[in-house]
């Protein structure tokens, strides 16, 4: 019985090692698989977030190096516009000019040289406006009298907020012709003082009746078409000025001056008496419209003049009607010009004959009619030419015989800017003058000019 019982319990021990055995290999396996799946899991989660620091940090590589360049550039752009201000700083310095009221002060003007020929009816005249009755012999040379030297200065503000600026501009064509013989001569002096849309002008200048000129280097001391149309006389005057806007691109711009006239400019026998400056009243009015584009525009004013002579012991009226004009409807194209009728106009700078004395309070004024036009193609920036053509036509009846009944010139010229401030010019001309009974007299003049502007 002991024995049965011992064999059934070594029989039970050894199924419950067998069943022990059987078991514990999977077991096993379970219990060793749960730490390497978490072990398999937080790698791919690390290799995960390894990429994606990775790609972060290459992003941030990418922006660090586009920020380097963008510095770059700045600091490129800084040390550029550094070394602009710098180069102004010494252009300033070098072309300072300070004045006594410690007011701004700027040098203007022209350094003009002409190289000209005149054919045989000049009368040895350097710069003939009218073609003389007796000719000559052939003529030509070289000048730089025609030179301009010129101020611009702008002032402090004055009585009731009031703008001061204004200019001086003078030349080197007085004296005898020479070159060694040149003197300074004042062509025009102004002080403008501008409150808002007015201005107060006074000084010496052109007649607000005249206030454009043709484009041309090859006459300069006496303007283009001087005697032909052109009324270029700078005399001292008084100008008020008041400017109305309409509309965005259209206004009005009106001028009334009292201006000084120079009557000895007129022809006067030796032994009459005349009365040399006399004031006169002027007015002009003027309509301008900007078409598409800012340098696109058209502008149109008629004007009027009035006043009086005293010579030889009696009064000469003095009047005259003035249309002048500008525009460029196409960018490239420009048309100017301007035109005139009244009578005794030689004060202003029409031809010297302003009125005829026929005896001892016996004058009578020249009635003249003239103006002049140009046309002007801006080929490129730098290359432009120019066509203009003018003429004064005063009443026969009017003159002494042998007066010029008609003076009229034409011109046309091209002008190439060999660098910016640095102008050439070839010109060609001609002055067709007829007298009472001795017809028409002929000048040829050709010009060739070098123009250094500063």
């Amino acid at each position: 019985m002991r024995m049965i019982l011992s064999v059934s319990r070594s029989v039970a021990i050894l199924c419950v090692l067998f069943l022990v055995g059987g078991l514990s290999p999977q077991a096993a396996r379970a219990q060793a698989a749960d730490p390497l799946n978490q072990i398999l899991e937080r790698l791919e989660r690390l290799e995960k977030e390894n990429h994606e620091l990775a790609e972060e940090v290459r992003a941030l590589r990418r922006d660090l190096a586009m920020v380097h360049a963008d510095s770059g550039q700045r600091l490129a752009a800084v040390e550029e516009k550094t070394a602009i201000q710098e180069n102004r700083v010494e252009e300033q310095a070098q072309t300072k000019v300070e004045a006594s009221q410690r007011m701004p002060l700027r040098i203007t003007g022209m350094m003009l040289f002409n190289t000209f020929l005149n054919s045989r009816q000049t009368g040895g005249v350097e710069s003939p406006q009218v073609a003389p009755m007796s000719g000559g012999a052939l003529s030509g040379g070289a000048t730089l009298r025609q030179t301009q030297l010129g101020l611009d200065y702008r002032g402090s503000q004055t009585l009731w907020g009031g703008q001061v600026h204004g200019s001086v501009l003078m030349d080197f064509f007085s004296g005898g012709g020479q070159g060694s013989d040149s003197l300074v001569r004042l062509r025009t002096a102004r002080m403008d003082i501008d409150w808002g849309s007015t201005s107060l002008m006074v000084g010496q200048d052109k007649s607000i009746l005249s206030p454009r000129e043709p484009n041309s280097l090859a006459s300069v001391g006496y303007p283009a078409l001087s005697d032909s149309g052109n009324l270029w006389r700078w005399e001292p005057q008084v100008r008020l000025e008041q400017r109305f806007r309409l509309a965005d691109d259209t206004g009005i711009r009106a001028q009334v001056s009292v201006f000084a006239t120079d009557e000895t400019y007129s022809y006067v026998p030796g032994t009459v008496a005349i009365q040399p400056y006399r004031p006169a009243l002027q007015g002009r009015l003027e309509l301008w419209h900007r078409l598409a584009g800012e340098h696109r525009r058209i502008a149109i004013a008629p004007g009027f003049h009035t006043s009086t002579t005293h010579v030889a012991g009696t009064t000469v009226p003095s009047h005259m009607f003035s249309l002048d004009w500008f525009a460029n409807p196409w960018s490239r194209l420009e048309f100017s010009g301007t035109f005139f009728t009244g009578q005794n106009v030689a004060n202003l700078g029409g031809l010297y004959q302003g009125f005829t004395v026929f005896g001892p309070g016996y004058v009578i004024p020249v009635h003249s009619t003239g103006g002049w036009a140009q046309l002007s193609y801006l080929a490129t920036p730098r290359l432009s030419f120019n066509l203009y053509s003018g003429q004064q036509d005063n009443r026969d009846r009017d003159l002494y015989y042998t007066g010029i009944a008609r003076n009229f010139s034409y011109a046309g010229n091209m002008m190439y800017r060999l660098a910016p401030n640095v102008i050439v010019s070839l010109e060609s001309g001609q002055v067709r003058t007829l007298y009472l009974g001795r017809g028409n007299q002929l000048n040829n003049r050709y010009d060739l000019a070098f123009a250094y502007l500063f």
